[in-house]
């Protein structure tokens, strides 16, 4: 009897392996990794899209905050997950400069660029220099003039050393000849905090991120680093219009370890084209001050490749930083 019954067991198990193998994606919960503390620019893309993705999906999307060395840790630790699309990282465009800053550190980088496969791009802004309100300073040349009459008096938050608040300061720094000095936080949240508490006097934030404290008037955008007006901040200069040759743009998007499964990978890309066409969650970006700027994986890729080269170049002429 036995001896009958083990073709059997085994012609089940060829017939229901494949149909496990192609049971529809995700059959759980999905997380999204912000590498940074939360209240800052990826936390606040993160949650509405991670709401508007488990309504899609139609499993829970949730989101986890791992911070650490500007995004370093967060980073590494989904370049390690297991490919299979349960563990993705909302990531913003510094960590392209984060392996050429480990090499500039002389470390082994934490990850390699090549470790991840793009989903989708979810927004792209130019960063905006804000101040506190009641700061002295109404113009960029007031506060470059400042800063030289007065050097080492005055200093800009970030979010980390070579992050997304580092880079543009740092290039806006070497096109002024303003001598101001780099305070380093744990994330964007704690590093505008600070500056509204007047531990720093200027920041290089997201729209999404400084919009709020805008708007309800307790921090003066001075300028961005864009190339065209904001929609968002109707008024506010570029500082190429100034006289100063600098460009960032700080993106945000979803992506996954580089091993996932193409399916898996499409399952996803399509999720995310859906959800960021909706009217409600475009909305919800638009209030936050960073518009939906949506790319999907092939058009992103290229445009990641040609950004990366540019943030790269921008930590090497920063150098080491200890």
């Amino acid at each position: 009897m036995l001896k009958k019954l083990i073709p059997c067991l085994a012609a089940l198990g060829t017939i229901a392996g494949p149909a496990m193998a192609a049971a529809p994606f995700p059959a759980g919960p999905v997380t999204i990794v912000v590498p940074n503390a939360a209240g800052g620019l990826a936390d606040n893309i993160a949650r509405p899209l991670a709401d508007a993705l488990g309504h899609e999906l139609k499993q829970p999307v949730i989101v986890e905050n791992k911070g650490g060395a500007g995004g370093v840790v967060g980073t590494g630790m989904v370049a390690r997950a297991k490919p299979d699309g349960y563990t993705l990282l909302l990531t913003l465009s510094s960590i392209s400069g984060l392996p050429e800053a480990d090499r500039l550190l002389g470390r082994k980088p934490a990850f390699q660029l090549d470790q991840f496969v793009p989903i989708a791009r979810i927004t792209a802004d130019p960063n905006l220099l804000v101040v506190r309100a009641d700061a002295p300073w109404k113009s960029v040349a007031e506060l470059v003039a400042d800063a030289k009459k007065n050097p080492q008096a005055l200093n800009y938050g970030s979010s980390g050393v070579y992050g997304a608040m580092h880079i543009p300061m740092e290039m806006l720094k070497a096109a002024s000849g303003a001598p101001i000095t780099h305070v380093p936080f744990s994330g964007g949240g704690p590093a505008l905090v600070s500056l509204l508490a007047g531990q720093v006097q200027l920041a290089a934030s997201g729209p999404a991120n400084a919009s709020t404290f805008v708007r309800s008037g307790k921090m003066r955008p001075l300028a961005h680093w864009g190339t065209k007006p904001l929609a968002s901040m109707p008024g506010v200069p570029s500082l190429k219009s100034l006289g100063y040759d600098v460009e960032f743009t700080q993106w945000s998007a979803l992506i996954a370890p580089a091993a996932t499964p193409k399916p898996v990978i499409d399952a996803l890309r399509e999720a995310v084209r859906k959800v960021t066409a909706q009217q409600g969650l475009q909305q919800v970006f638009l209030n936050l001050g960073s518009p939906i700027d949506y790319m999907d994986a092939p058009e992103f890729a290229a445009y990641w490749k040609t950004d990366a080269e540019r943030v790269q170049a921008a930590v090497r002429r920063i150098g080491k930083v200890d």
